[in-house]
């Protein structure tokens, strides 16, 4: 009943009962009690002429949520109805909301009492001004700075709203409103500042409200972004500005309005004015904090408030030196402020706090960059003339002959470059490679989960530091060689000074001369190695054993060219395999394969001073290295002795250590072969199930370094295998059959799958690896016909392995055209009854989906004649399958079926059955493709979807198709080319997909496609163009469309990257390290 009344809205409403509902909905009734009023607010919500209610509402109620629910409906008005409202509805609501505001803020306690609500009134005003204002309100800036001189509290609450109002034009207005708009907006508010300006003057010369001062600067603040700078410089608001800073009360707001200032760069016209600005700053800076407090300190046991002024001095310090440093360099008066700025900047820099950092790092990454490359480009004059930008006028005294303004600028910045050093030793982030963590609770652990924030900070901190290096090897050698000194001597001992010292030495690999870095790393690895003697503690040697790992993994060439030191490392390793402590074993077993990656060589010949190869010494105690190692650490070490043993050029040689080092696995291996042809049940023991993975893990890892050269090994074990896989796959079956779907998760059947899947990635892993051998794939392909192929045929969908799929692709991809005989029997294998699992839904089976369509992608690209040969109704299934994978939301799927249907299109166009397949299929993949192409979650496509639109329109503008694409039987008006009814096609899709569009501006882009056809990028602006047109994008997310556009600019600065030594890691490049 009560319902009903309310929802009647032909006479004013019952306050006292909206009241009770929206008392019921927020109160702590039953849940059906606030069901019941939820549903009531949301229908009176959604009535189209609730809001002519809301002054009534707002009149008679008390209740501050009814007060918001009233605005939450004018709100949606304002923004979704407003101009199509009658005028006089719209000036009495503006009115009205506009005397309420001035009511409520005109004395102090209705404002203090009421904030919440005249804070809700000031956005609405806002959002009603966004569409009335300048046009039909032109009086409003000068309104309300008469109705801010008529009362403080007034005032105070103008200064919102004129925040307010700049914040929605200059910050949120993307999206909000047309760019026509915005640029009206941005305008008047330009042209009508100079009211606003006076009024912000008169309260910060005049007022003593210290509620209005900050309202005013927190105003000036929003403004200062934007505002004609003569505002700022030609009027007393830097003085005053500066005259506020030091008061405790106004310190924070000053300061970030001070910054905004020192953020703006408009040519030279006002450079006398900041260096004045910056030269009061300092010495007022002064007299608040001395440059020789430790802020570290006092940010850790500063207020909310102390806390935030370091961090704004931060921002104020970086953002000044971003635009106006070179101003500093003029004088020497102003040098020695610039100098002291970075000391301060230097001592914030060690805050420990993330956001502080970033600030600081930030700049010092771009401060180094411009420092390093005018340096890098000494050699090249005309470089270092664009490098200087503006000519510096440099101070007399720092000159000499030979000295030229670069030098001399380097010379400026050595002091505290140097002292930059330093901040970043102690500060330096943790590399990916390190396992081994300090918990919470001053444990050392191992790393559970990679930080991505860290990485990035690493990221940015090691340029830094080899921008610094570069600039001064020895000052860098220096200090990071004294520092280790101290740590060794105990003073400085701690864990993290001796891991960021040790990243930071890891991180400048690279960047030193050989001659110098030789030097260097004796010593590091000598000090480091008598650190690990001499301390004491398990935690403190699983420290230092990770900061060794750590250190001589990335510094591969100076281990290639000192055999003792390589040695030494190596065996200091396997000593870390047996430490059991968190971590170091797997960092071993990491920095162990690395290590061998870049020196394999190094291991294989008898080096001076030895009896025999390393390898061989190894492969003698390899059972006694490996005693204390994880299963998964020792797949880990068997690749690496198999990366060792493939540099063996010795064929002979090669296939004895081979023979070695798989003795034990292999042992193993004969056993339970020879048990089970005893019994078969002895293969169905857990245990045995589990030794059988583990042998064939350990066989996938040594295949994976060894690549043709594990031919030897597999043979001996392959037909074993396969009749292993068999059995596995019927006990699968059998369980699946009688326990149904769920039988598939238990933990029996998991296991059983393991060995069959690590079966299919050995041999995948054997045949991708192994190089100019055609002969292989003959001799391993046939045997498998049946285990294989014909078992994943036979099984329950859920018994099936996906891993079939895949090694069938990389066979495919392997030994090309000559697979073409065998491909209708791993079609007719897997193309039915795979289609039947993934085309039911977008979700179930995903890994079979990628692995099915990556299949199908080789059989077109490599054995495409058989494709030829299907019967029409299975080339249809072909196409409808692709057209499924690119309609997925899933992007990998998506783009495989795209790149599989442009290589289809290009094999079809080239062959004699060209005229058949387009005019079967050539409208139906135009319209599916314009579907994902207008569709905003297939934004990923973009870049494909262009090249299939474009093969399709230049293949008919080229008479590429020599018979008609229409349907000549219901198409009674003969086309003269297959070109002109395309292009109708193509205007009647489009049209009546986007009735927004007039047949103008389709027809337009249609013609812009035909004309633009030839030439990609001009074809894909085009494209791009339409997509906004047609509104399906909006200006927000449109980085998918210039995705192509960001890989060229990454590669530029990849290439940026190489030509600075040491900027990408030496352990990273992929060359062939020749190390004989």
């Amino acid at each position: 009943m009560a319902a009903d009344k309310l929802r009647d809205l032909s006479q004013p409403m019952d306050v006292a009962l909206l009241d009770a509902t929206v008392d019921a909905f927020y109160g702590t009734g039953s849940k059906e009690e606030r069901a019941a009023a939820d549903h009531i607010l949301r229908d009176l919500q959604n009535n189209p002429d609730m809001w002519l209610q809301v002054v009534h509402i707002l009149c008679n109620t008390t209740n501050l949520n009814t007060k918001f629910f009233a605005l939450q409906v004018l709100e949606g008005v304002i923004k979704y109805r407003w101009n199509a409202l009658p005028a006089e509805q719209r000036d009495g609501m503006k009115n009205y909301i506009s005397e309420v505001i001035v009511k409520l803020s005109s004395d102090d306690i209705s404002f203090r009492r009421e904030r919440l609500y005249v804070n809700k009134l000031n956005i609405i005003l806002v959002q009603i001004l966004k569409h009335e204002w300048p046009a039909r309100w032109r009086s409003f800036i000068p309104d309300l700075v008469a109705a801010a001189k008529t009362s403080e509290t007034i005032c105070e609450n103008c200064m919102v709203i004129l925040k307010l109002l700049s914040e929605e034009v200059f910050d949120f207005s993307r999206g909000e409103m047309t760019q026509q708009k915005i640029k009206e907006l941005k305008q008047s508010l330009n042209s009508e500042f100079q009211l606003i300006h006076e009024l912000c003057l008169y309260v910060l010369s005049a007022s003593q409200r210290a509620e209005l001062v900050r309202a005013t600067l927190s105003t000036l603040h929003a403004f200062l972004s934007w505002i004609p700078l003569g505002y700022i410089f030609e009027s007393m608001l830097l003085e005053l500005l500066l005259n506020f800073f030091p008061v405790t009360a106004y310190r924070n707001l000053t300061l970030q309005c001070l910054t905004e200032v020192a953020a703006l760069a408009f040519g030279e016209y006002y450079n006398k004015q900041y260096v004045k600005m910056y030269s009061i700053f300092m010495v007022q800076l002064q007299g608040i904090v001395p440059p020789t407090t430790n802020f570290l300190e006092a940010y850790a046991n500063g207020n909310n408030e102390e806390q935030a002024f370091i961090q704004n001095l931060a921002l104020f310090f970086t953002s000044f030196y971003k635009s106006h440093i070179r101003l500093l360099e003029s004088s020497q008066e102003s040098i020695n402020a610039l100098l002291m700025g970075l000391e301060y900047l230097i001592n914030i820099s060690y805050v420990d706090d993330t956001e502080v950092f970033k600030v600081c790092l930030d700049y010092w990454n771009s401060l180094v960059l411009a420092l390093f490359e005018a340096h890098h480009n000494l050699d090249n004059p005309a470089a270092t003339a664009n490098m200087m930008g503006v000519q510096i006028h440099i101070i007399p005294g720092l000159n000499d002959a030979h000295n030229s303004p670069l030098m001399q600028r380097r010379q400026l910045y050595a002091g505290p470059m140097s002292k930059l050093r330093l901040l970043m030793i102690c500060r330096m982030a943790k590399p990916e490679e390190v396992l081994i963590v300090e918990d919470e609770n001053g444990n050392i652990v191992r790393e559970t989960m990679k930080d991505n924030d860290v990485l990035v900070q690493y990221k940015i901190m090691r340029e830094t530091l080899i921008y610094l290096a570069h600039l001064d090897h020895e000052d860098t050698e220096k200090q990071m060689l004294k520092k280790l000194s101290q740590q060794l001597s105990g003073e400085d001992y701690t864990w993290n000074n001796l891991n960021t010292l040790c990243w930071a030495i890891g991180s400048i690999s690279g960047s030193m001369v050989e001659e110098q870095e030789n030097r260097f790393l004796v010593m590091v690895i000598r000090d480091l190695l008598n650190l690990c003697e001499i301390t004491k503690g398990k935690d403190n040697k699983a420290v230092i054993a990770s900061n060794i790992m750590y250190v001589v993994g990335q510094y591969p060439r100076f281990l290639r060219a000192h055999w003792k030191f390589l040695k030494t490392v190596v065996n200091k390793l396997f000593e870390f395999m047996h430490e059991i402590h968190p971590g170091v074993q797997d960092m071993a077993c990491d920095t162990f394969l690395k290590i061998v990656q870049k020196c394999k060589r190094k291991f294989v010949t008898v080096q001076v001073g030895e009896n025999e190869p390393f390898v061989s010494e190894l492969l003698t105690t390899l059972p006694t290295t490996i005693a204390d190692l994880e299963p998964h650490q020792i797949h880990s070490f068997y690749e690496s002795v198999g990366t060792m043993i493939q540099a063996e050029s010795d064929a002979i040689k090669r296939d004895e250590y081979l023979h070695r080092l798989m003795q034990l696995p292999n042992q193993k291996w004969a056993e339970i072969i020879g048990q089970a042809r005893q019994s078969v049940d002895f293969l169905k023991d857990p245990d045995v199930i589990r030794a059988v993975l583990n042998i064939l893990q350990t066989n996938t890892s040594a295949a994976t370094s060894l690549g043709t050269y594990f031919l030897p090994q597999i043979s001996l074990i392959f037909l074993d295998m396969l009749n292993v896989y068999r059995m596995y796959s019927e006990l699968i079956s059998t369980s699946i059959a009688q326990g149904g779907r769920y039988a598939s998760r238990t933990s029996i059947v998991k296991l059983l799958r393991s060995v069959k899947r690590e079966t299919l990635k050995l041999i995948e892993t054997f045949l991708d690896k192994a190089e100019g051998q055609p002969h292989i794939g003959k001799q391993f392909v046939p045997p498998m016909m049946d285990p294989v192929l014909g078992d994943y045929a036979r099984n329950l969908p859920d018994a099936r392995e996906s891993e079939v799929l895949s090694l069938f692709a990389t066979i495919i991809n392997k030994y090309k055209g000559s697979m073409i005989e065998d491909v209708p029997r791993i079609f007719e294998a897997v193309f039915q009854c795979t289609l039947e699992m993934i085309t039911k839904n977008f979700e179930d089976y995903p890994e079979h989906r990628l692995k099915f369509f990556s299949l199908l992608r080789a059989i077109a690209a490599n054995c495409f004649p058989a494709l030829i040969h299907l019967s029409s109704e299975q080339l249809k299934l072909v196409i409808d399958s692709i057209i499924w994978a690119f309609r997925h939301t899933e992007r990998n799927i998506a783009e495989t079926g795209l790149n599989l249907l442009i290589e289809m299109l290009k094999n079809f166009q080239a062959s004699e059955f060209c005229n058949q397949f387009f005019r079967t299929y050539f409208l139906t993949i135009e319209q599916e493709i314009f579907a994902v192409l207008t569709d905003t979650f297939h934004k990923p496509g973009f870049k494909l979807h262009v090249l299939v639109l474009q093969h399709l329109f230049c293949l008919v503008e080229s008479d590429g198709v020599t018979e008609p694409l229409w349907d000549v039987a219901t198409v009674p008006y003969p086309y003269p080319n297959n070109g002109l009814f395309i292009r109708e096609y193509t205007i009647k899709l489009l049209s009546s997909s986007f009735p927004n569009m007039t047949t103008t501006e389709v027809t337009q882009f249609v013609n812009g496609l035909f004309e633009s056809g030839q030439d990609l990028p001009l074809f894909k602006n085009h494209i791009r163009d339409f997509l906004v047109q047609s509104k399906e994008f909006s200006a927000q997310d449109n980085k998918d469309l210039y995705a192509d556009e960001a890989a060229v600019q990454r590669e530029k600065e990849r290439q940026r990257m190489l030509s600075i030594p040491g900027l990408i890691a030496p352990n990273e490049i992929q060359d062939e390290m020749l190390d004989s």
